[in-house]
């Protein structure tokens, strides 16, 4: 049991831990220290249900829906494009920590984004649903389970981590120019995993 949840902490950490649109977002949300519990929650509650999905077998469904997943596609492409183009015309306005804050979504603005940029992610079903389900399988039926909830909680701990953790980063954070920075390189995210979508 032991082994099978490590196991799936491991490899959830190893696919998870990686710059995307939706780390991008959940950082910027606790960098501002606005609606990080309700976006921390989404996105982990979000990874928790797709992998109980793979382990559950319904990443053969996923597998043979490939007109599903090139719909999802196009919209993560659409949605990411917008996302991005509007990160980089904020950061033509340099913001301080306090106008960051003050300029963030309401919660629930902020929630349908960590939703659009958790099911609008193509890689999301590739990922979590189709490997980390195929991997949970090798453990056996008694193991998978035990895999899955590995994998869940590697989840809770990076969106925790990174959204309540952003905080320690705000000194950095406190000059304009370091937002137009931040906003800068979330836009140039957004749109380079738009382009990598749009191209596979």
């Amino acid at each position: 049991m032991l082994t099978a949840a490590g196991a799936g902490l491991l490899t959830g950490l190893s696919l998870i831990v990686a710059i995307g649109a939706q780390n991008a977002f959940v950082l910027r949300q606790g960098l501002a220290r606005q609606h990080v519990g309700p976006v921390v929650l989404v996105c982990a509650l979000s990874d928790a249900v797709l992998i109980a999905a793979g382990v559950s077998g319904i990443g053969a469904i996923v597998e043979h829906a490939a007109w599903v997943l090139e719909v999802v596609r196009w919209l993560g492409v659409a949605f990411l494009v917008s996302y991005g183009v509007l990160s980089l015309l904020r950061a033509r306005r340099p913001e301080t920590l306090e106008a960051a804050r003050a300029g963030v979504p309401s919660r629930r603005a902020a929630v349908g984004r960590a939703f659009a940029l958790t099911y609008l992610n193509p890689h999301v079903y590739l990922d979590t649903v189709l490997l980390l389900g195929s991997i949970a399988n090798q453990h056996g039926d008694g193991g998978r389970w035990w895999f899955a909830v590995g994998a869940a909680l590697a989840s809770v701990l990076w969106f925790s981590g990174l959204g309540y953790g952003a905080g320690a980063g705000q000194r950095l954070l406190a000059t304009p120019r370091s937002w137009q920075l931040l906003d800068v390189l979330i836009g140039i995210t957004m749109l380079a995993i738009a382009l990598s979508l749009a191209l596979s």
